[in-house]
């Protein structure tokens, strides 16, 4: 088996317990690149929220590439885009109703914000937009342009919350978007041809890559549809048992340098 890109979950994957980038990840991620492995991370996060993380694996330029938004948007790390699965303002504000019925916080994020009608903002929007540096801006749905085209939405609250409205999505909803439950207090809404798996099959054959010369490693339900399309998935030690058991294999945990370990074992080929 010949990999030739790998395509890598950030939160709970490529970062450590303390959410940090360890030197053995670089090095790995390094030594994949040197041999002319394509890395691309496939995350949820915007690319103003991974380019900190691009700088320090050294990848960089139009020859690069990110997924972003958990597939919304495929693009160059210059930020070229090159694969866009969107939702409009008419969507927007189907979801937004839903909030209501559901009885969650929500926001949505664009390419440049997040966006909350919410005058109450939940502290998991303000953590969001630590996390992936983006301005958190409230608006009336009313005062939202006609024009809107946004990345994701996000159900937003406590764990509990989240998931009696998981249990009570209605089937319509379900026929009409793409819902994953990112982590425990977030449930996102996407353009229905959006995920990380369909993106990053794009993706490779955009490139002239084989799904089976694919390898994704990941660790929650939105990292599902991308361990299922690669040629080999690789499960975190850390993954819910859905993704160990969708995958070809299982790395060890994010706390013991997992990612570092899956991708010299399968796709450098080192004992």
């Amino acid at each position: 088996m010949k990999i030739k890109l790998i395509a890598i979950d950030i939160d709970g994957t490529l970062l450590n317990e303390k959410n940090e980038l360890a030197q053995a990840t670089i090095d790995a991620v390094t030594a994949a690149r040197d041999a002319g492995i394509k890395v691309v991370l496939c995350t949820g996060r915007p690319l103003t929220g991974v380019k900190g993380y691009l700088d320090q694996l050294g990848l960089s330029g139009d020859d690069q590439y990110v997924v972003t938004f958990n597939g919304a948007l495929a693009q160059t790390i210059s930020g070229k885009v090159l694969v866009r699965h969107t939702l409009d303002y008419d969507q927007y504000r189907k979801l937004e109703q839903l909030s209501h019925q559901l009885g969650t916080h929500f926001h949505i994020e664009t390419d440049q914000h997040i966006y909350t009608a919410n005058k109450n903002i939940s502290d998991y929007t303000i953590g969001e937009a630590f996390l992936v540096k983006m301005s958190v801006r409230y608006r009336e749905v009313s005062e939202m342009p006609a024009d809107l085209t946004v990345s994701k939405v996000m159900f937003i609250d406590h764990p509990a919350i989240i998931n009696q409205a998981v249990s009570q999505l209605p089937a319509e909803f379900k026929d009409d978007f793409y819902f994953v439950q990112s982590e425990p207090f977030f449930l996102e809404a996407m353009n229905k041809a959006a995920s990380k798996g369909n993106t990053i099959t794009g993706l490779a054959t955009d490139l002239g890559i084989d799904i089976s010369e694919v390898m994704a490693i990941g660790d929650q339900g939105n990292d599902l549809s991308m361990i299922k399309a690669a040629g080999f998935g690789v499960a975190m030690g850390n993954g819910i048992d859905e993704v160990k058991a969708a995958a070809q294999a299982v790395t060890l945990p994010n706390s013991e340098d997992g990612v570092a370990a899956a991708i010299r074992k399968y796709a450098l080929g080192d004992d």
